[in-house]
């Protein structure tokens, strides 16, 4: 593979060869700055070159961004300007203002500065590309490329020229020729190229040339791949070309107006381009064209399903859609304007109202319009104006930085920095230097000719659009000879742009922007930002005392420095520079009064916010002396409590504070300075006490030091610092010591000889009773279980009781809030208090008394409280158990009980409470099964519950079973020996062993023997329930239990637990002989009380349901026996039906007639097991039938004969219905495999050409039934033949391929040509692979009934006694095993279907 020729030295008509892609250097603003600017300021640069972001803000995170029309103005780092940063950022919603707006994450962070720190400055910088620059002119020279006349730029820079070259640059430092594509000869004949555009992703470039044609180029491989001569018609040049977003989509626009898509498709490996007029210039010449391209990150947004493309035309714009199809969606015309100015459209997606949605600027002459467009939920596009950019220039180029920020051309080549929200202009730079390349000569077309209407020539004069290309915040000028690009100044710049004019707060916002945007390990950035601005700083405070107004009124001067002095500690605090601001900045401020007096007022917000804890010693004296001059005393007040004053004079302060009636003050230096608590109470408490004992009313300043006194003394309780903040933790004990010890000391310091005892108490009492009780009960609230302080508390309720109750100076309210405070302590679960047991004593007696017996419940619920609380301390509780038995206040006896562990006696309490009886078992479930109780009180409550567990039995049989089978499993066998009650000892039993009960049988192990005895207790207490308890009872003696059953007559038992054994005519013989013995009673009934004609109904009844019992069992058996064992179940029990009809006269009786019903019923039901002829034969071989008594039995034998010949009809109708379905269907498929076959038509189906037409040997001419006819190659070029055992295996082709779902013909006639038929058949199986056909044959064996072979056999089976009306039934399991009683057993009686002539 050749080299790249060296820049400037390609030769003529040779294209550079692609050479292998470096990693993808980009041109950046910092890279350029090596070649325009020194090295100390490239090493300043890359100081600061902030890093990429490690991931672009999603489209979420920008539609939680609001478009801020407040937000300052801070400008990118031009080290942000590479690809990789700003390309994927041009939608950025923030201005240009960003110092840091290549980072998302930075604007959240970004502090708001006030307005009137609204940043600007030198915002943008205009750089010549040296390096492309001399190519271009180095091409021109030396392969004749021509001039420069267009641009586009995207991770390559491409410059077009008017020999038709097309020159690749890398955006890297070396700014290298990559690829020369294209050659003069090529440019003789396509002329220059007009317009450039590369796609998304930077593989593709194609250029328009000045005679209409159009190529692509790989910009990989350096390949031509499109020439492109017909998309739109010739002699016109093209305008524009552009790519879409889709890389197979590129619109193109010519000199003649007229606007066309172009598709780009590769079929078969050919590139083709298909083309679509989308605008004719015959209704309006369109000069320009934009479509909308949305980055990577809104790739997703819904408006680019549409592929939004703007044009504007002479009169009007137009938003149209190209997909899914083509709609306009907008017009609007320009109004009135200059006919020679130029039409301008420019996208971007911008932030409002929390969406991100795209935004188009258009222009023609001094007005920019902007458009919002939205998509609805329903698909609909909606345009909406905003404001409009009114100029006073016209405007020849319109470009976006970012969302708010844009870069206007004029049409005398001067640029202008926007901010869109504002409308603010930033800056405005000359770039005629540039020497910008026009378009005019495209717009006139003068390489075809020159046939353009005037109106297109005359906007063309000013028409620059391919020499102006943005990519990424940059935004590149094409001149004559050079390239400029314009990129964004960086922060050093921008600072001292400002100081030189004197803007020295803008100039400290904008240096302070920067400082915060840095995030990361970035200390040795910060220092250098931080440095440079404290020397703005200082140069700030000089300038504001040398700018003062020497004359004039103090409030100017004071006006003057309020404006400054604020923003000098701002900073200084944000840099957390406090010796800058008290040190060099204060000494600077103190040579002026004005100014000194100012800086120290300013510092009072600072102080009360907490942002400015520490001040030197010196400024602390100057600020107290200088609000005391201003007597701005309650500011002072506010201000010290704020500070740090180990540093202050405390006495001096102190004085001043008492003097002035600052009492939070004093307080507050008295704790923070000296760590003493307790002066400032005697200094408080000197003033109230006098004129309180003496009976006085206070003063209002008195009643405000009282109040102070009892919030200070409650701070300092709960361990808070008073007014504001917290006690150090090591403080807190310490504080809370002092401060009782102070409170109940029996005399005051200076206190006279007749001074009352606890005169501190005494005082707050007397000077509000119920606040200092409230004072006392937060700080009590507030203890934790320390000892001391609980001494404490009970020492201060004594105090409290010796003042109030032995002396009568306090009212009886006062008096009552003592008591009400002493309730609420003492009613607390975590109470310590004593209070004098005689008085407990009393409440206790009146609770417990016996001869009051109201409210029981009640009484019982407040002792029960006061106990809990913690007042049993009060008692004795041997005489406190007592009264409460005698009482019966089982609840507290339970609570005496459970604190002296005793949890045996509770049992008796739940006992013998009548409310909470049914609790017991629960409460001895968790105290054998929980945790936390020792073996000894487990193993007491174990033994209780044992001796109560005939009370529990009563209480509840159940609950106590199951209590028993978890707890007392080994102790059962006593526990049912010990209980005499046997009624109650069958409940027991019935609960512990009966399943349906719910307890877990596997808890217990009994005996057999125990077992037996309930199912005796159960014969004897519920008989009724005996047989369906065996039927769940999982462990029983079979032989015991029978004899049980047996001895208590429950036949019914008896006879399934034999038949459980496997006694069949055992469990028999029990059912017959009570059924014989109903039977017989029946009988005797009869006999002796003929007369009553209902006596025997119920008896009938009882007598139906054992027979049905009784036939169920030998229908459930007969199934496993043999027919002699069967004859002798069914025989026995038909006689003992038959008998009582033989015994009875046969009509007069009138149960006659249900005993022949239920003797039908037996023979119906042994019908199935026992042949026909054997219960004949039995019957007429009975002596009695056969002594010529058969009439009494002839209705019976007759109604057998009737069911028997309906079956045998039955069966014939069959069997003939099934012979005559196989012989017809034997006879018409005979029929259709020996027709001849008729062809619908005498050519082949598949190649439409005669059946004669071939004459080789080894083609056939295949016949289908259906009338198709093909060649047998045609088939088989069709793969419609296959090879099956040998054997050729065809179908249809017309009729596989049309999918009618059926089975194609297995049958077909091969006609060989000039020679008889021949049979062949086909297969639909060749159209299944191997799983297909196995589920095919499962379904169809699902649904195919029995074959016809098997119906014949089974039916022929029992075929030979037809003849004499008699079908004889086979002896094995013949009903099991027939067809006959397969569930899918289906007669198909429907004749076959006859098959297609």
């Amino acid at each position: 593979m050749e080299a790249v020729p060296e820049p400037g030295v390609c030769p003529a008509g040779a294209e550079a060869e692609p050479c292998p892609e470096p990693p993808a250097h980009r041109l950046s603003a910092a890279e350029l700055d090596r070649e325009l600017d020194s090295r100390s300021e490239l090493i300043d640069d890359k100081e600061f070159d902030i890093p990429q972001v490690d991931t672009p803000p999603t489209l979420e995170s920008i539609l939680n961004e609001t478009d801020d029309e407040e937000e300052s103005f801070v400008l990118e780092d031009p080290f942000l300007l590479n690809v990789d940063n700003t390309d994927t950022h041009s939608y950025d919603t923030s201005s240009v203002a960003s110092s840091d707006s290549g980072d998302r994450t930075h604007l959240r962070r970004k502090k708001k500065l006030p307005d009137s720190l609204s940043l600007h400055g030198s915002v943008i910088r205009l750089s010549l590309l040296k390096g492309i620059s001399a190519q271009i002119v180095s091409a021109a020279d030396k392969v004749d490329a021509g001039l420069p006349t267009a641009i586009a730029a995207s991770n390559l820079i491409a410059v077009g020229t008017s020999h038709g070259l097309a020159l690749i640059f890398g955006k890297d430092q070396n700014q290298a020729l990559r690829l020369c594509l294209g050659s003069t000869a090529v440019g003789a004949q396509y002329g220059a190229i007009s317009a450039l555009s590369i796609n998304n992703d930077c593989s593709r470039l194609l250029c328009g040339f000045a005679k209409g044609q159009i190529t692509m180029w790989d910009l990989a491989s350096g390949k031509l791949l499109r020439s492109i001569t017909d998309a739109h018609p010739p002699g016109t040049a093209i305008l524009h070309i552009k790519f879409t977003d889709d890389p197979t989509l590129a619109i193109c626009n010519d000199s003649g107006g007229s606007v066309f898509e172009l598709s780009f498709k590769r079929v078969m490996g050919v590139r083709t381009c298909e083309s679509r007029c989308l605008f004719s210039g015959s209704k309006g010449e369109v000069c320009c064209i934009e479509p909308l391209h949305a980055k990577v990150e809104l790739r997703d947004h819904p408006i680019t399903q549409y592929s939004l493309l703007a044009m504007a035309s002479l009169t009007k714009i137009l938003v149209i859609g190209l997909k899914p199809s083509l709609k306009v969606w907008m017009t609007f015309p320009y109004g009135r304007m200059d006919p020679a100015s130029v039409p301008l459209l420019a996208w971007h997606f911008v932030a409002v109202q929390n969406s991100v949605n795209p935004m188009l600027a258009f222009c023609r002459g001094d007005v920019v319009h902007f458009l919002l467009v939205k998509r609805d939920d329903s698909g609909a596009i909606h345009v909406t104006k905003q404001r409009q950019l009114h100029l006073q220039y016209d405007l020849i180029n319109f470009t976006w930085i970012n969302s708010r920020t844009a870069v206007l051309l004029d049409s005398v080549e001067k640029l202008h920095v926007i901010d869109r929200q504002t409308q603010e202009e930033l800056e405005t730079i000359e770039i005629s230097e540039v020497q910008l390349v026009y378009n005019s000569s495209h717009f006139k077309s003068l390489a075809t000719g020159g046939n353009v209407s005037e109106a297109l020539a005359l906007v063309g004069e000013k028409a620059c659009y391919q020499s102006i290309s943005s990519c990424g915040g940059q935004i590149f000028y094409l001149g004559t000879k050079s390239v400029h690009v314009m990129t964004l100044r960086n922060w050093r710049e921008r600072v001292d742009h400002l100081l030189k004019q004197e803007r020295l707060t803008d100039a400290l916002a904008l240096a302070w922007s920067f400082y915060e945007g840095l995030s990361g390990d970035t200390s040795k950035r910060k220092a250098v930002i931080a440095d440079r601005m404290v020397e703005i700083l200082l140069h700030y405070a000089d300038r504001s005392l040398k700018k003062c107004p020497d004359q004039g009124k103090i409030q100017v001067m004071e006006q003057h420095f309020q404006d400054m002095v604020p923003v000098i500690v701002d900073y200084c605090l944000l840099l957390q520079r406090m010796d800058l601001l008290f040190n060099q900045i204060y000494d600077k401020m103190s040579e002026n009064s004005v100014a000194k007096g100012i800086f120290l007022e300013c510092l009072e917000p600072y102080i009360l916010s907490d942002k400015l804890m520490g001040i030197t010693a010196q400024v602390m004296k100057d600020l107290l002396l200088h609000f005391q001059d201003k007597n701005r005393l309650e500011n002072l007040e506010a201000c010290i409590v704020h500070m740090d004053i180990t540093s202050l004079d405390i006495q001096q302060v102190v004085l001043l504070c008492w003097e002035n009636h600052l009492y939070d003050a004093m307080i507050y230096v008295y704790n923070s300075g000296m760590n003493d608590f307790i002066s400032p109470m005697e200094k408080l408490f000197k003033v109230i006490a006098p004129p309180l004992n003496a009976g006085k009313s206070l003063t209002d300043e008195q009643v405000i030091m009282g109040n102070k006194l009892l919030v200070y003394i409650s701070c300092c309780l709960a361990g808070r610092a008073y007014p504001l903040g917290d006690i150090a933790e090591d403080l807190v004990p310490l504080v809370k010591n002092q401060v009782f010890e102070f409170l109940i000391r029996l005399h005051s310091t200076e206190g006279s000889v007749d001074e009352e005892v606890y005169p501190y108490v005494r005082t707050l009492l007397h000077f509000d009773t119920r606040e200092f009780l409230n004072v006392l009960a937060l700080t009590f609230e507030d203890f934790k279980n320390d000892k001391q302080a609980v001494e404490y508390q009970q020492r201060i309720v004594d105090i409290l009781l010796k003042v109030m109750v032995e002396n009568s100076d306090f009212t009886p309210s006062q008096v009552g809030c003592l008591f009400t405070f002493l309730a609420r302590q003492l009613a607390k679960p975590n109470n310590t208090l004593f209070v004098n047991r005689t008085l407990f004593d009393q409440v206790l007696e009146f609770l417990c008394s016996p001869d009051d017996d109201s409210r029981h419940s009640e009484r019982q619920q407040v002792l029960l409280e006061l106990l809990q609380a913690g007042g049993i301390v009060q008692f004795e509780e041997s005489r406190l158990i007592q009264m409460a038995e005698k009482a019966e206040f089982y609840q507290i006896c339970e609570f005496m009980y459970e604190r002296e562990l005793r949890y045996d006696k509770i049992i008796g309490c739940y006992l013998r409470d009548p409310v909470r009886k049914v609790e017991v078992f629960n409460y001895i479930h968790n105290i054998l099964s929980m945790p936390g109780y020792s073996a000894e009180e487990k193993q007491l409550v174990w033994q209780k519950a044992l001796e109560h567990i005939e009370e529990l039995l009563l209480l509840s049989p159940c609950k106590a079973a199951d209590l028993v089978a978890i707890h007392f499993g080994e102790q059962i066998q006593s526990i049912l020996t010990n209980l005499q009650d046997q009624f109650l000892l069958f409940q027991f039993l019935r609960s512990l062993l009966d399943p349906r009960e719910g307890i877990n049988q596997d808890l217990i192990h009994l005996p057999p023997c125990i077992t037996e005895q309930f199912i005796e207790l159960l014969c004897q207490y519920s008989p009724d329930q005996v047989l369906e308890t065996l039927k769940v009872l999982e462990y029983c003696r079979l032989e015991e239990t029978i004899q049980i059953t047996q001895k208590h007559q429950l036949h019914e038992a008896s006879s399934y637990l034999l038949e459980k054994k496997g006694d069949i005519h055992g469990a028999f013989l029990v059912m017959l002989e009570r059924l014989q013995s109903k039977l017989l009673m029946l009988t005797q009934d009869d006999a002796s009380k003929s007369y009553q004609g209902s006596a025997e109904l119920p008896l009938l009844e009882d007598i139906e349901d054992t027979l049905m019992k009784t036939i169920a069992l030998c229908q459930r058996n007969s199934h496993n026996l043999d027919q002699q064992q069967r004859e002798a179940l069914w025989f026995p029990l038909l006689e003992a039906m038959m008998s009582p009809q033989k015994l009875s006269g046969s009509s007069q009786c009138p149960y006659s007639e249900t005993l022949k019903s239920l003797t039908m019923q037996v023979l119906n039901n042994m019908a199935a097991f026992i042949a026909l002829p054997s219960i004949l034969q039995r019957i007429l071989q009975d002596p009695v039938y056969g002594k010529g008594k058969l009439g009494e039995i002839q209705g019976l034998v007759l109604g057998m004969l009737d069911t028997f010949n309906y079956e045998q009809t039955l069966l014939e109708t069959t069997t003939n219905l099934l012979n005559h379905d196989l012989h017809w269907s034997l006879c018409n498929l005979r029929a259709s495999v020996t027709r001849g076959l008729t062809p619908k038509q005498d050519y082949c189906c598949i190649c439409l050409q005669q059946y004669k037409r071939r004459q080789e040997t080894a083609d056939e001419i295949i016949v289908f039934s259906c009338g198709h006819l093909y060649h047998s190659l045609c088939l088989l070029s069709k793969e419609c033949g296959t090879v099956t055992k040998g054997l050729m295996r065809w179908m249809c082709y017309k009729c596989n391929s049309s999918n009618k779902g059926e089975k194609l013909s297995e049958n077909f006639s091969e006609l060989k040509k000039g020679s008889g038929a021949s049979l062949a058949q086909t297969s639909s199986e060749s159209l299944l692979d191997p799983q297909q056909i196995q589920a095919f044959d499962q379904l169809c064996r699902l649904n195919r009934g029995a074959s016809r072979l098997a119906l014949l056999t089974e039916l022929s089976r029992g075929h030979s006694g037809e003849k004499h009306g008699l079908l004889s039934v086979s002896q094995g399991d013949l009903a099991t095993s027939s067809v006959f009683q397969n569930e899918n057993f289906q007669l198909h009686l429907a004749p076959p279907p006859l098959s297609e002539d």
